[in-house]
């Protein structure tokens, strides 16, 4: 059940930006985990980021607190919450003109009954580390994933490319938005990563993999985690949830 996994999130305002349009919110009684990076002029950004993630996680808890449904209605009580919030930071974009043209990307977790339920919209991403190998659970909604799908650049060029963060899907931007779901098996010693760009964007997989490969609290590898991306220069806001299965992995012959 959700209160057997252990919860840590942290967001950091990174080297450069002088405020932080990221926010997350975790709620371990219920299993959920929201993390948004936001965007838009001003504090637009860190409105629609905000909104996002008390919105739905607000929304979750209370269909999880009355219902024992399977994870197709986990999926089903996702994409209604994630369409009412997309729709309330539509509104708001277009009833004040100092949040015109806001929005937030958005990744998101439901943790039951062994399974990771994840939601995405946008660039921020999920990723598990099991037993020190790290895969992303999760692809890219924007123009340089689109380019890298149909051969236009290599991976190397994209490492570089100035189209990191055009994503193509996003949060309040248009009036309906498609959240695409994942279901991820966890299993003991399992760790759910969920983040925004600003640490990925900063840190490779392998050295993502490291700083997870520890017994530490998970309070301080997330710690680790933003202290990394910020001495490789800390470019972005950078924040990281992560998702701990109890027990140590089965040991095999």
């Amino acid at each position: 059940m959700s209160s057997d996994y252990r919860f840590a999130a942290l967001t950091d305002v990174g080297r450069l930006r002088a405020n932080n349009e990221d926010a997350v919110r975790v709620d371990p009684a219920h299993g959920v985990a929201v993390l948004a990076d936001g965007m838009g002029g001003y504090n637009a950004g860190e409105v629609a980021s905000a909104m996002a993630v008390d919105l739905i996680a607000s929304d979750l808890a209370r269909w999880l607190a009355q219902a024992d449904g399977g994870a197709r209605d986990v999926r089903r009580a996702m994409e209604i919450c994630v369409d009412q919030a997309n729709r309330a930071i539509y509104e708001a974009a277009h009833a004040n003109d100092a949040y015109t043209g806001m929005g937030t990307t958005l990744v998101m977790a439901v943790l039951r009954d062994g399974v990771a339920v994840i939601g995405h919209v946008g660039d921020s991403r999920a990723y598990r580390w099991r037993e020190g190998r790290l895969v992303q659970l999760t692809r890219d909604h924007s123009l340089l994933q689109e380019q890298l799908d149909i051969g236009l650049i290599t991976a190397a060029e994209a490492a570089v490319s100035s189209n990191r963060n055009l994503v193509t899907r996003a949060l309040g931007v248009e009036d309906t938005v498609l959240l695409e779901l994942t279901d991820a098996p966890m299993a003991p010693g399992d760790v759910l990563l969920l983040c925004s760009d600003g640490l990925n964007d900063m840190l490779g997989d392998d050295d993502i993999a490291a700083l997870l490969d520890s017994d530490e609290p998970l309070a301080d590898r997330c710690q680790r985690l933003v202290d990394g991306a910020n001495a490789c220069g800390g470019r972005d806001n950078v924040s990281v949830v992560l998702i701990g299965v109890p027990g140590l992995p089965e040991q095999t012959a």
